[in-house]
């Protein structure tokens, strides 16, 4: 078992040091970097960490956002973490998916998540169902609009 750490800024002119040191100081063997937009799906050295962690290691981060800004690709990560049996600990938040307390708060995040979805889901059916109540269908109209339908007209000429 040994402790990974991931490291991400935003952007080539923000600085990782204050990540670098903590991860040091938490005793991190390897620290895996990243200089990209948490909104990015693509952060090539956390592909590389998944590729390398193994079975009880831990992923230590500074910051939950450090993993990215979605709460729902969050839940999805740690749900993926913990069927590889991966832990993971976030220093800022005091969260450690080893022991009994950090997997209760993971697991509360993940009803929250779930909570959350629901609400969404509800709003929108709600929305449509009230959209449709005043005749509305909502939806692409068909065909094209006039813009393109004059532009039609010319190419055809």
């Amino acid at each position: 078992m040994i402790k990974l750490g991931y490291a991400r800024v935003s952007t080539g002119e923000q600085n990782l040091d204050l990540q670098l040191d903590a991860l040091k100081k938490e005793g991190c063997k390897n620290v895996f970097t990243d200089k990209v937009s948490g909104v990015k799906s693509g952060k090539p050295s956390f592909e590389k960490l998944m590729e390398y962690v193994r079975p009880g290691d831990t992923i230590v981060i500074w910051k939950l956002d450090r993993l990215g800004r979605s709460t729902v690709k969050l839940i999805e990560l740690m749900e993926l973490l913990k069927q590889k049996g991966i832990n993971l600990k976030s220093l800022s938040e005091s969260i450690d998916t080893g022991t009994a307390t950090g997997n209760l708060f993971f697991q509360f995040m993940c009803v929250l998540a779930e909570h959350e979805r629901n609400v969404i889901s509800e709003r929108t059916k709600a929305g449509l169902e009230s959209a449709r109540a005043r005749g509305r269908s909502g939806g692409r109209p068909k065909g094209l609009s006039q813009r393109y339908l004059k532009i039609s007209a010319e190419v055809k000429e």
